[in-house]
Formats: C-alpha cells, sequence, structure tokens
C-alpha cells in the first residue's frame, strides 16, 4: 500500500546559501529514479514563510526506508541539516 512521508524543514531567519538549493533539487532527483518512488511536491507555509514541507509518495515503507537510509541519502541529508542548524523532521503516514 502507498504511503506519505512529510519532511519538514525550517529555513533559518536571513539564510541564504546556493549550496542549500543545490543539494535540495539533487535529493530530489535522486528521489525521483529510486525503486518505490511515485511522487513528490514542495510546499511554502503561508504564515511562517521559512518553512516548507516536502510530501513524497512511496509504494511502501520498505522502499522510503530503503532510500531514507542509503548512504547517498544520509550524506546530502546531514550536510542540509549541519547547514540549517536543525534537524530536519519527518512522518510517515498510510491510508486508513
Amino acid at each position: 500500500m502507498a504511503i506519505k512521508v512529510l519532511i519538514k524543514r525550517r529555513i533559518p531567519e536571513g539564510f541564504i546559501d546556493p549550496q542549500f538549493s543545490s543539494l535540495i533539487r539533487k535529493l530530489r532527483a535522486l528521489a525521483a529514479v529510486r525503486e518505490g518512488y511515485i511522487s513528490g511536491e514542495t510546499l511554502k507555509r503561508v504564515d511562517q514563510p521559512r518553512e516548507y514541507l516536502v510530501i513524497s509518495t512511496w509504494q511502501s515503507t520498505d522502499a522510503w526506508n530503503a532510500w531514507r537510509t542509503s548512504p547517498e541519502r544520509t550524506e546530502i541529508q546531514e550536510q542540509i541539516d549541519a547547514m540549517l542548524g536543525a534537524q530536519t523532521e519527518y512522518g510517515v503516514y498510510e491510508y486508513p
């Protein structure tokens, strides 16, 4: 059964780093070719514009976990968290 993964990132005020955008694009491109990936979108919160939410759809929790724990993703994610000075938040949801 398909699942939705919600990934929340908070961008510090005044944060500008072109490498950050590059890393996000790289994550998206790598995820798109992973087995089990269905789709994804990135949203910016209206009332808190420094908060971003990525919603991705995967064929299964196993497919998501294989991507989440892959060395290539882990390396990029660690760089992103270091840049932002905060841990990225994750939530995995399934259809009832």
